[in-house]
């Protein structure tokens, strides 16, 4: 009894100290300040002495951490009923407007500011307070578990129950990161966590590490994107996914992946094809995702983005448990713009060297680049964080912040390796967190897709798919080839942090049925559609309506196939100089889809099943020299078809868990990786989702 009353005196004593220490520096921090910034002062206009000047100042820091330990919970609380994004850049702000508080009631009466001032004052104060603070904690190994742990029993608490002693499992999405891309950025040293798991390079002690996990390659389906990959690894169906967009001809709507209303359609189609909730559906959390996966605990998930509010399914929950802590709020925001930055530094050194390819950076595209690599990150690892504190059986999280990034500056640029470098320090704090959380974890890290780097077909050519059609089609053609859209993941979710709609400008949600085709891009993938005609055009039909069409497609020398509907052969693809494969025949007779690699002809004919697959499914030219493709959209690094390395992510796995396949087996098909997470689930003994037997989950 005695030894744990002297601990927890000895504990106490240096909880104490610590504050002393956070207080004394943001004591001189203030001093400092109000010497160099005029609008900022400590003393009368007669002047003061020095003690009373210190006396004051250490009030006001006094004050200040106070009034920020009491008051920032309940502001964030009630700006929650504004738009999340909205609340990141009220940080500053609000961190002003309490500091202004704190000087009107410190005793000596005599400090004020100029309201700009205070705003610079409170950002730098919290930021030196919080670096201190976490560098006492460093190192004090006893102080950081104790905050974890404080930080576990409070979500405990609301969550019920203690968590079992069984592992749980953290899935980490690296949002369109390649497995050759990781290898290399592992073989820089710019992965240095995920190298020390794979057993490369010294460890901490310079010791060669063993290896923990094993690094699997896998290939996507036709729609190499996220939302055919994610819906798949987390709901076990992506069956009539053809593309990130396309046109539905019975309901004559726009189908857009990462449109909260599509993804919310998209997962009660895959929900109730499978006939269970998803991955997640026992104990689960999703978190910055796509789609839920059956998850109890949803934040940042778009397919509920467009529900209200409700305890069940709060979509922005995480932001609140995010910029509760004032500390974190500040880091975030300086984060932010530092990342706007270095962004439009990047893009200005990228145009004065005249690099190419190279797309349009300006407009918002910085800030959307901000918000994913910083807001979104840290918001997305710190609901993670929560939920290994609150000992939950599975997680699954998206960090889309390379994929944003590679889309506009490439994904072998050094813009994308930096990204890469920070992701690297997310996956290294959730490790340690792991070691404090009440239940042990198992950590898998996988991406959705990989990327292809390329120019796009509207810079090399001069027009766009859609004009190309047109066309082909005796339409006429703008004289400016208008420019398309980008489909990046982060778009969405700045939109419905926003509370806006997400809605594409220029592409219209329901268009009109006429004449016209609908020509909609995903990445190197292209959909045309014939909307006046209520089912699937045949070949024979086009050729017969637009006998010039088909033949203007299959030889431009950007495009590298076609895929359409053939009464005589049930599906054709056609290329260059007159080739016309059945789909049946793809095996024995690859024609144009030569040079896509292995899997290919399976998944040209598995789209050709899809019900709303479009009257003509064009894939780009596609280089195996160097595996660049040409995108449809506006990016120089692409996903959305097939060719190069965007058909080929990567799945890494503690090998504590089964090998995901056999030896010589390949990993094929988001359906497949849903297959092995479930079993990696039930080996662990966590969530009993719904398990086909081992003899169907082998066979297929």
């Amino acid at each position: 009894m005695r030894g744990v009353r002297a601990g927890r005196w000895r504990r106490a004593v240096s909880q104490a100290g610590r504050s002393v220490a956070v207080w004394g520096v943001s004591t001189v921090t203030m001093l400092v300040l109000a010497g160099i910034l005029p609008d900022f002062r400590l003393q009368s206009p007669d002047g003061d002495s020095a003690t009373t000047i210190a006396v004051t100042a250490a009030v006001g820091a006094g004050v200040f951490g106070l009034l920020s330990a009491l008051a920032w919970p309940l502001l964030v609380r009630l700006l929650l009923l504004v738009p999340a994004l909205v609340l990141g850049l009220l940080v500053f702000f609000l961190n002003g407007s309490l500091l202004l508080l704190t000087l009107r009631l410190n005793p000596s009466g005599q400090s004020e500011a100029a309201p700009e001032t205070a705003v610079i004052v409170a950002a730098v104060m919290s930021a030196v307070a919080s670096a201190t603070g976490a560098a006492l904690a460093v190192r004090d190994d006893d102080a950081y578990r104790r905050r974890l742990y404080r930080l576990a029993d409070r979500r405990r608490r609301r969550t019920g129950p203690a968590c079992p002693a069984t592992h749980g499992t953290v899935f980490l999405q690296l949002d369109g990161v390649g497995h050759d891309v990781l290898v290399a950025a592992v073989d820089k040293g710019l992965m240095p966590t995920i190298g020390r798991w794979l057993g490369h390079g010294p460890g901490p002690d310079r010791r060669h590490p063993r290896p923990t996990h094993r690094l699997t390659p896998w290939r996507t389906d036709w729609s190499s994107q996220t939302g055919a990959s994610q819906l798949g690894i987390l709901h076990g169906s992506n069956h009539d996914v053809p593309a990130f967009r396309w046109y539905e001809k019975d309901s004559r709507e726009v189908m857009v992946c990462n449109r909260p209303t599509s993804a919310a359609e998209l997962q009660r189609r895959a929900v109730e094809r499978t006939g269970d909730g998803g991955l997640l559906s026992a104990d689960g959390a999703s978190r910055g995702n796509l789609f839920g996966g059956g998850a109890d605990e949803q934040a940042l998930v778009l397919s509920i983005a467009t529900r209200r509010r409700s305890p069940e399914t709060r979509s922005r929950a995480g932001y609140f448990a995010y910029f509760s802590d004032p500390a974190n709020a500040v880091r975030t925001a300086l984060s932010f713009v530092a990342e706007v930055a270095r962004e439009i530094g990047q893009s200005t050194r990228a145009r004065l060297r005249k690099q190419r390819p190279r797309v349009a950076r300006g407009g918002l595209y910085p800030f959307i680049r901000a918000f994913a690599t910083v807001v979104e990150r840290d918001v997305v690892v710190a609901a993670v964080m929560g939920d290994m504190l609150a000992g939950r059986s599975a997680v699954y999280a998206d960090l889309v912040a390379y994929d944003e990034v590679a889309h506009h500056s490439g994904p072998l640029s050094r813009d994308a390796e930096q990204v890469l470098a920070r992701l690297d320090r997310a996956l290294a704090l959730i490790e340690t967190v792991a070691e404090h959380a009440p239940r042990p974890y198992r950590i898998v890290v996988l991406s959705d897709h990989g990327q292809s780097p390329g120019e796009t077909f509207r810079a090399r050519y001069g027009l766009t798919l859609g004009d190309l059609v047109r066309a082909g089609c005796g339409l006429p053609v703008p004289r400016r080839a208008e420019r398309t859209h980008s489909g990046a993941e982060a778009r969405a979710a700045v939109r419905a942090a926003l509370r806006r709609p997400v809605e594409e400008g220029g592409e219209q949600h329901r268009p009109s049925r006429r004449s016209e085709p609908v020509v909609l891009a995903s990445g190197n993938l292209g959909l045309v559609s014939f909307p006046d005609v209520p089912h699937r055009m045949s070949k024979e039909e086009i050729d017969a309506r637009y006998p010039a069409l088909l033949t203007t497609l299959a030889n431009h020398p950007g495009i590298g196939f076609l895929l359409v509907r053939s009464e005589e052969h049930g599906g054709v693809v056609l290329g260059a100089h007159g080739a016309q494969i059945p789909v049946d025949r793809l095996d024995e007779e690859p024609g144009p889809l030569a040079g896509l690699g292995p899997g290919a002809a399976e998944a040209v004919r598995r789209t050709h099943s899809f019900p709303h697959t479009a009257d003509i499914m064009v894939n780009s030219f596609h280089d195996p020299a160097d595996g660049e493709v040409l995108a449809f959209e506006e990016q120089i690094g692409s996903h959305g078809g097939l060719g190069g390395a965007q058909s080929k992510p990567f799945l890494l796995s503690p090998l504590a868990l089964s090998a995901p396949v056999a030896d010589g087996e390949d990993l094929t098909g988001a359906e497949h990786v849903h297959r092995v997470l479930r079993r990696w689930l039930r080996e662990s003994d966590g969530p009993q989702v719904p398990l086909e037997t081992a003899s169907e989950e082998r066979a297929a």
